[in-house]
């Protein structure tokens, strides 16, 4: 599976027109089962602590927490009213389409299909920029619709299961399942990082180590939160999210932040990659399935399957549409109401809002946990088309984005409330400044330290020269090592210093919400750089 995944990024690179990289690996792993008979036996509940912990804990980690909190009432909206308001309507709208599909396992296809995969999304617009504010909200509603789609899935398949719901008891265990993972996701990534602090600061700090117990966090705190009865799934996205407070107190060496983010990437690459080539192996075996299921409605020709599947997107589609066309209407009031500037958003927008809600991985994970059994031994009701639909609908919106994405983007303009490049400028000036500073104290402390301070002055001034010269012109060069041994010595010394204090400045800056945490992690990384190269 991991070839498999190595291959189709070969495969979409190598073909002319652009198609998406999921696409690709479903169809690697529909040729592994189909010709290589390649089967494999998924167990539902390690399926999903294997590969949703992960994930989750990523996304909230490298949420851009600044950006979120700007259109915080846009992405609630998305996040959470649109996935009740789809788990409603296209659940009764599938029990009623396919009578032998039991009403509980329609809701908990509907809360399944709700969430969205902005990861998807930009394998798709990769040949044409999406606005980074349409970004920001589609980042920040996959984050959060993740988490109320699958908590909805879990309500849905416990429903399934038992054969009863009551919503006041619903709703009191929703609240302590929300509550209860978030405080053992934040709770349990806090704990962690100051018991790794405080061992660092005693036995020194080893980098293999510290970015073993990074992989180790989601899976501690989902496992954490399970066993207390709450959210799992809340648990490791707010012990990502706790994450990337923990990582603007600057605690950890660049080297492990440098070697972190690297094996950070390959494992969403992979799992993301994994579970498509997983779906595309499954498909065969559950294609029969569905087909059964379908037959016992009364419908001998299995292209019923594609009808159903082509009637849920349509039905998301206009579901999303409509449900972001009216909170647009609904903002654009309260915004007129309180005086602010109001942003003119027409109908190309909705629809490029609308049609970016692309189903991917979440979707997929999901709903291969559907149980196999119920809880007197038989098999768990329409599993097999629920799987298929659910498949479908991810591959259809892929197409679909595909096709009409790029054009609805062309050439669509969304105001940003914010300059990036203004702010990583301003933040490049006061972190050099911050350098300049640190080095001129840590001169004095060298010069009483060696007895030619001669020599840690012209240190200091070619050390100091690299930031001023970042300053006026935005570059730095790096400096030839002195001949004199000790020379160089001073020197590496003096731009650790400032590298340090440089680094401490843009944390700071995100700390006080002056830059995004895309621009800090730019500008850390940079650093992290420069630090790995002069030591």
């Amino acid at each position: 599976m991991l070839l498999a995944v190595v291959v189709s990024g070969w495969i979409v690179r190598l073909l002319p027109i652009a198609i998406p990289l999921p696409l690709v690996q479903i169809a690697l792993g529909a040729v592994m089962a189909s010709i290589f008979q390649y089967d494999i036996q998924l167990e539902p509940h390690i399926f999903f602590l294997l590969f949703l912990p992960p994930l989750l804990f990523l996304d909230g980690w490298r949420i851009p927490k600044r950006d979120l909190l700007q259109d915080k009432t846009m992405i609630i909206q998305l996040a959470l009213g649109l996935v009740i308001f789809t788990v409603i309507g296209l659940g009764y709208l599938i029990h009623w389409m396919i009578p032998a599909m039991p009403l509980a396992v329609a809701f908990a296809l509907a809360a399944i299909v709700s969430p969205t995969d902005p990861v998807a999304v930009s394998s798709i617009a990769a040949r044409i920029p999406i606005p980074k504010r349409l970004m920001h909200i589609l980042e920040g509603e996959s984050l959060l619709n993740d988490a109320s789609g699958l908590v909805c899935f879990r309500f849905a398949v416990a429903a399934a299961v038992t054969g009863t719901f009551s919503l006041p008891h619903a709703t009191l265990t929703f609240l302590w399942v929300a509550a209860g993972g978030l405080l053992c996701g934040a709770g349990f990534t806090l704990a962690i990082s100051y018991a790794q602090t405080w061992l660092g600061r005693r036995i020194g700090e080893e980098p293999g180590a510290q970015i073993l117990v990074s992989v180790l966090i989601p899976f501690g705190a989902y496992l954490l939160a399970e066993e207390v009865g709450a959210s799992g799934i809340l648990a490791a996205v707010a012990a990502g999210v706790a994450m990337s407070y923990v990582e603007l107190s600057g605690r950890a060496l660049a080297a492990t932040r440098i070697q972190r983010k690297s094996l950070w990437d390959m494992i969403q690459f992979s799992l993301n990659g994994i579970m498509f080539v997983l779906l595309g192996e499954q498909l065969p075996g559950i294609f029969e399935g569905a087909v059964r299921v379908v037959q016992e409605t009364g419908h001998e020709n299995p292209w019923w399957l594609l009808v159903y599947a082509l009637v849920i997107n349509i039905a998301l589609g206009l579901l999303r549409f409509g449900w972001v066309r009216l909170c647009l209407l609904i903002n654009g009031w309260i915004a007129r109401r309180r005086g602010q500037a109001e942003t003119q958003v027409g109908m190309r927008l909705t629809a490029a809002v609308s049609l970016a809600g692309v189903r991917g991985a979440v979707t997929l994970a999901g709903v291969l946990t559907l149980p196999l059994l119920l809880p007197n031994g038989e098999a768990f009701p329409a599993r097999d088309l629920a799987i298929f639909l659910a498949a479908t609908v991810t591959i259809i919106s892929l197409i679909t984005a595909n096709l009409g994405l790029p054009r609805l983007l062309k050439g669509l303009h969304i105001p940003d409330i914010s300059s990036q490049a203004t702010e990583e400028a301003q933040a490049r000036r006061l972190a050099a400044d911050a350098a300049i500073h640190a080095i001129e104290q840590s001169q004095h402390t060298l010069e009483a330290r060696y007895e030619n301070p001669q020599l840690c002055a012209e240190a200091a001034a070619r050390a100091m020269d690299a930031y001023r010269r970042k300053i006026e012109a935005g570059t730095i060069a790096a400096e030839e090592a002195s001949d004199l041994r000790l020379g160089a010595s001073i020197e590496q010394e003096l731009r650790l210093t400032g590298l340090q204090a440089e680094r401490a400045a843009v944390f700071r800056l995100a700390r006080e919400h002056r830059i995004t945490d895309e621009t800090s992690r730019k500008l850390v990384h940079e650093i992290d750089l420069m630090e790995a190269r002069l030591r």
